[in-house]
């Protein structure tokens, strides 16, 4: 229902057409400064990756050269004849040990008992039971 007035002012038809154009153009430049900040924050992101990649690779460059100065400290210090190959086996049994306990560890963490949501299956089995008792009143 358009009204149009004798002193210049605008209709009503006219005022909806307006208010739907730039609606239209507001939610335009919406999706348009989503899309902006969704580019900076997957920017972020990759750059924030590969710092902690670098990182890991660094540390463990740095784990590597410490665990070769324990090698050679021990073939050096502690065995007779610089037996460095038995300071390295030695290294690596109690390396490979901790290895060990560090995988059986996680395994536990990771187990399917550890994993279920025993509170959610129990209130689950619960109402159950309580809907099978109203059922059969």
């Amino acid at each position: 229902m358009a009204v149009v007035e004798s002193n210049g002012r605008r209709s009503f038809g006219t005022l909806l057409r307006e208010l739907a154009e730039e609606s239209v153009g507001l939610v335009r430049n919406e999706i348009r400064l989503a899309r902006v900040e969704a580019a900076d924050g997957l920017r972020a992101i990759g750059r924030g990756s590969a710092l902690v990649a670098s990182g890991a690779v660094l540390l463990l460059l740095g784990v590597l050269a410490l665990v070769a100065g324990l090698i050679l400290l021990i073939g050096d210090q502690w065995l007779p004849r610089d037996q460095y190959w038995l300071a390295a086996l030695i290294v690596a049994v109690i390396t490979g040990g901790i290895a060990v306990w560090y995988a059986n560890q996680g395994l536990t963490l990771l187990s399917p008992k550890q994993l279920a949501p025993e509170e959610t299956v129990t209130t689950i089995k619960e109402t159950k039971d309580e809907l099978v008792a109203a059922v059969k009143r």
